[in-house]
This record gives structure tokens, sequence and C-alpha cells, in this order.
């Protein structure tokens, strides 16, 4: 065997020379004076070599140690060479594979709204992409991901830290699947924040509606956030359903407003009857954007829609943020219809709650449109009189 004394010793000659150490190990020193480690190797009755680095770079010591790695993977019939060849490949994969490229891929094939999608690419933006997004997926540890929710919650935004970790476990997910990440970092972590309660706002009274009702119409706000506010209202739609309803989806003759599965939460088409103060803030607002697509455009940009951002705004600057947020009206508006006597099937028909019979279902529609008419335009009936005795109190 080899000393490093003899290895220091080599001189050059007129032609190639080895120095053999052990069970196929042995340094090669060139005319030029590079000293160069190889392993003599035989597989499949061929005879080969492999390259381990040069002397001094690499010692004696650490020549031995790659040689002993190289004659495992000949022992179990792998040749070094085309290994090292594929691991370098999977290392250029793994770099151009990095978390940011993969979440975004993730993104674009989930079947959510545009709005949804740019949101949640936001927050990636803000809170994941800075501490992984220029990692290679497939070397993120669950130490990252922690650090991670760590410091969400630690600025006071648990809910979001939440969302983080949900979103990055769909990444993760998506990259095992493509055969770019081994396993979920998320998986190990995943309790070692306590959970997040989604803190959801009481239903508000008769008198609350009533002066939420009079402080919006009353707060000198931009006109269409107003109208937005109170279509979302009168027909107890979700926020994002109501920003960014279409011109093509009323038939303001026959009073009624279909609403296309790709804009629903579960995907369903929705059937939704106006009452007449529905009917009339639409054709209030027909000569101001009936040009364009959408009945409440961006202010920015007339081919979008508007953000249902500016009615939580509007809110804050009514002081109203911290008792109700536009997702809690269709809460209140279950409770009070309830204590006014509807059927819960006609309410839950109204506010588009999943059936999960399909005869059911189709039964509800047929049923229920009728029912949901009357029921509706006594609710926008009382809207309009809790509004009114608001006013009369202030």
């Amino acid at each position: 065997m080899l000393t490093d004394a003899q290895c220091r010793a080599a001189k050059p000659r007129e032609g190639i020379y080895r120095l053999n150490d052990y069970k196929g190990l042995y340094l090669e020193i060139k005319p030029n004076g590079i000293k160069a480690w190889r392993y003599r190797f035989k597989l499949n009755d061929k005879a080969s070599w492999f390259a381990l680095g040069d002397y001094p770079s690499v010692t004696l010591g650490e020549a031995r140690e790659k040689c002993n790695a190289a004659r495992k993977l000949v022992k179990e019939g792998i040749n070094p060479v085309q290994n090292r060849q594929i691991e370098r490949i999977k290392r250029e994969q793994d770099s151009a594979n990095t978390f940011e490229s993969v979440a975004k891929e993730w993104l674009a094939l989930k079947d959510w709204e545009e709005v949804t999608k740019k949101r949640r690419l936001d927050m990636l933006e803000r809170v994941v992409f800075p501490s992984i997004g220029k990692l290679p997926v497939r070397q993120i540890t669950p130490a990252h991901v922690l650090d991670i929710l760590n410091k969400t919650v630690k600025r006071g935004a648990p809910t979001v830290a939440a969302e983080a970790k949900r979103s990055m476990s769909g990444v993760f997910e998506h990259a095992v699947a493509t055969l770019r990440a081994d396993t979920d970092p998320v998986w190990p972590v995943r309790k070692a924040l306590p959970p997040n309660k989604t803190q959801h706002k009481r239903a508000l009274s008769a008198e609350e509606v009533g002066q939420l009702l009079s402080d919006f119409d009353g707060h000198g706000g931009n006109f269409q956030t107003i109208k937005a506010f109170q279509l979302m209202w009168l027909t107890l739609s979700r926020p994002n359903e109501s920003v960014q309803a279409e011109w093509a989806e009323f038939d303001l003759d026959k009073a009624l407003w279909t609403i296309p599965a790709r804009r629903m939460k579960a995907r369903r088409e929705h059937v939704v009857p106006l009452p007449t103060q529905a009917v009339e803030l639409l054709k209030t607002m027909h000569p101001i954007t009936g040009h364009t697509k959408f009945v409440f455009p961006n202010r920015d940009d007339r081919q979008r829609p508007m953000a249902d951002a500016a009615l939580r705004q509007a809110l804050k600057k009514l002081g109203w943020a911290t008792k109700y947020s536009p997702h809690g009206t269709r809460t209140t508006g279950s409770t009070r219809l309830n204590e006014m006597g509807y059927r819960s099937d006609a309410i839950e028909a109204q506010l588009a709650h999943a059936e999960p019979n399909s005869v059911r279902r189709t039964y509800n529609h047929a049923t229920y449109l009728d029912e949901r008419r009357v029921m509706m335009q006594d609710w926008a009936e009382n809207l309009e009189s809790w509004k009114v005795a608001a006013q009369e109190r202030n």
C-alpha cells in the first residue's frame, strides 16, 4: 500500500506510469506533473476505470474513502461512472426545480378563480419565497418550514401561518407526485404550532343590520362599492360573487341571476331570485357600467372586476371591521331568515350550500325557487325597514 511520502515524491516521466495502492486504487502520474487517483474495476466482465480526483487536492485517505464507496457500487452491480453522471443530472434538475418554480406550477394547476390564485401567490411571495423560494425543493427540510411558520406567528399572523402551512404542503405533495421530492417536510412539523381557530363573527341583530346599511349608504364612498355591498345583502351572495358579477348573468325581466359554475365555490351553477330592490339597483348601474363586462368594474382596469377588498376597506373606515366582515352577511341572513319562519331547506338553497344528493339537489332547485322569490322579497323589505328605523334613531 502507498504512503503519503511516496505520493509526494513521485516525479513525472516521459510516459504515464502508476503507483498501485490497494484493490484497484492507484495514483496515475502524467508527464505534465498531474497526479490523478484512479480506481480500476471490472463489471460484467468488462474492465473500466473511475476518476477520483487529483493529488494532493484529494489526499491518500480521501482517495481510499472514495474508492471504497465506488467499490460498494460495483458489488451491487452499479457502474460508478454512470452513477456519477446520473447524480450530476439529478443535481442539475434539483437546482432548476426550486420551491418557487414548483409552487407556481402547483398554483397553475389549481381549479381556482384567478383572484384566488393571485391572493395565494401574493401570500407566498411575502411569507414563503423570501426564505425558501430559491432553494431546490428536494433540499428543503422541516427546519426550514418551522422557521417560516414561527416567524409568521410571532409577527401576529396565525391565520397567514395556517394558510402558508397548507400551501407549502400542497406544493410538496405536487413535488413528490412528480418525482422532484421524496417527502413532504411540512408533515413532521404540522402540529408544532397551536391550531388556528378562526374567530367567526356573530350574526348581527336586526337593529345592527339597519345601522350598518345606513352607515354604509351615507359614508360618502365610491358609488359602485356601495351598490356592490347592497347587492350582496339583497341576495345573500358571497362577497366575491357580488363584486365579480357580470351583466351576462342577469335576466332582469325574469328577475333572475344565474351565477355560472366556474364562479361558485361548489362549482355548480346557482340561480338567485332577485327582489325588486335588486332589480332596481342593477337598472341604476346599467347606464354607468352596462357597456362593460362587469357590473362593478375595477376602477383602474375596466376589464377586471372590482376587488372585494374594497368592501373591507370601507368597513374599516366606518369602524365596522371589528364587528362584521362581508363573509358574515350570510350568517346573519341565515339566522334572521330562520327567525322569520322560513324553511331551512329554502334558506340553504338560497345560500347555495352543497346538497350531496344530486336528485334532491335538482328537486330543491325546482321546488324552492318560487318559495325563495317570496323569501328574498320579504328579506329585502326587512332590510329596508331596518335601515329606515336606524336612520330615524340617528
